[in-house]
Order: C-alpha cells, then sequence, then structure tokens
C-alpha cells in the first residue's frame, strides 16, 4: 500500500472544532486521522447525526471525495429500509442533472434542509420550555415513554372492574370486590404522584 498523499491544507487557528480528517484507500477502508483507526460507513454517519465535521480524502491522489462518501451513506441508509427520500423527489432530482436549473438546485435544497432543521429545532425548544414545568422529563421522546407507561398501567387496573360488572356480578360479594378494586386503584393512583414528585426532585 502506497504512503498516503499529505492532502490536508493548512488550517489558521480557530475556536471551533476542525473537521475531522478521513483517507480512504484503495482497499476502500477508511482510516480516521484524528483517532488514528479505521471506521466504516456507520461510524460517519453517527458522526453526522452528532455534529461532527469531516472531510474524506482519496488516499492516493489527495482528491476531496466527501460528496461521495455522503452519497454512499445515504445509500447505505435507504438500503436499510431508512426510506427517507420519497421516489418522486428522486426522479426530479436525477431530472434536473445536466439542465439549465442545476446551479440554482444544490444552493436552494441546502437553504430548504437548514431552514427545516432550525424550525424543528424551534419547535423541539418550544414544547421542551412549555411542557417542562409539567412534565419532569428532559425530551419528548421521554415524556410519550412514560405516558405509554402509565397508561398501560391505568388500563390494567381498570381491567378488573368490567369483569365485576359483568352479568355474573352483583350482590354483596360484587360489592366488596369493586370496593376492593378501588382501594387498590386509589394507592396506585397515589404510588404514581409519588413516583412523579421523586423524579422531578431527581432531575432539580
Amino acid at each position: 500500500m502506497a504512503d498516503p498523499v499529505q492532502i490536508a491544507p493548512e488550517q489558521k487557528a480557530s475556536t471551533a472544532t476542525a473537521p475531522v480528517v478521513v483517507k480512504k484507500y484503495a482497499n476502500r477502508r477508511l482510516y480516521n486521522t484524528e483517532s488514528s483507526s479505521y471506521i466504516t460507513l456507520d461510524n460517519l454517519a453517527d458522526m453526522v447525526r452528532q455534529g461532527r465535521d469531516f472531510v474524506v480524502y482519496d488516499a492516493k491522489t489527495g482528491d476531496d471525495i466527501t460528496r461521495s462518501v455522503l452519497t454512499q451513506i445515504i445509500v447505505e441508509e435507504e438500503g436499510k429500509g431508512q426510506n427517507l427520500l420519497p421516489t418522486t423527489f428522486l426522479r426530479q432530482l436525477i431530472g434536473f442533472y445536466g439542465g439549465s436549473m442545476q446551479g440554482l438546485v444544490p444552493k436552494y435544497l441546502e437553504h430548504a434542509m437548514s431552514s427545516f432543521a432550525e424550525q424543528q429545532e424551534q419547535i423541539r425548544a418550544t414544547m421542551q420550555k412549555t411542557m417542562g414545568s409539567l412534565f419532569p422529563f428532559g425530551n419528548i421522546e421521554e415524556v410519550g415513554r412514560q405516558n405509554m407507561a402509565m397508561m398501560e398501567r391505568a388500563f390494567s387496573l381498570f381491567a378488573p372492574f368490567y369483569g365485576a360488572a359483568g352479568p355474573n356480578a352483583g350482590g354483596e360479594a360484587g360489592g366488596a370486590a369493586a370496593s376492593a378494586e378501588l382501594q387498590a386503584l386509589r394507592q396506585e393512583v397515589e404510588r404514581l404522584r409519588q413516583e412523579l414528585a421523586e423524579a422531578k426532585a431527581a432531575k432539580e
């Protein structure tokens, strides 16, 4: 294997984190120069999700191949069933190649995606700020999981009442059973309140 060409340009000192330099060799292996280890496309996808910037260079020629590698990541994700790009969109995008509007499409898509990401972050921040005083959880996903758990628990508590209210229920025995179930429900509700109070205290 030939020694990789030094292609990373000299960068001026900056407070921002410099992009991670990744080199791609002829055997298609990707080498992370920051961690001094070989990585995969999945690792690069995780870096993107974490907001870590990187550039990929061909180890032999020194060419910047970041765009083609990012495209490979998209192909890999789509192949896993993560169908993010509609077929109609893909057909339209292909149709722009070689056309008079080709130069405008990248800037338009970049602006559209940046606006979408900004709006998504604003919605998330607003929801967390609005619901923060109501729920002692750190994010919307956790709120959903906790709500589902509470609903399942509530349904399991109400289930015995359907049996007690059936055609064969009644009389003193039925009344005693209903009273016992009601008491159990009250105890469970009180326990849930205690759990919420403890979770909120732990968060604060």
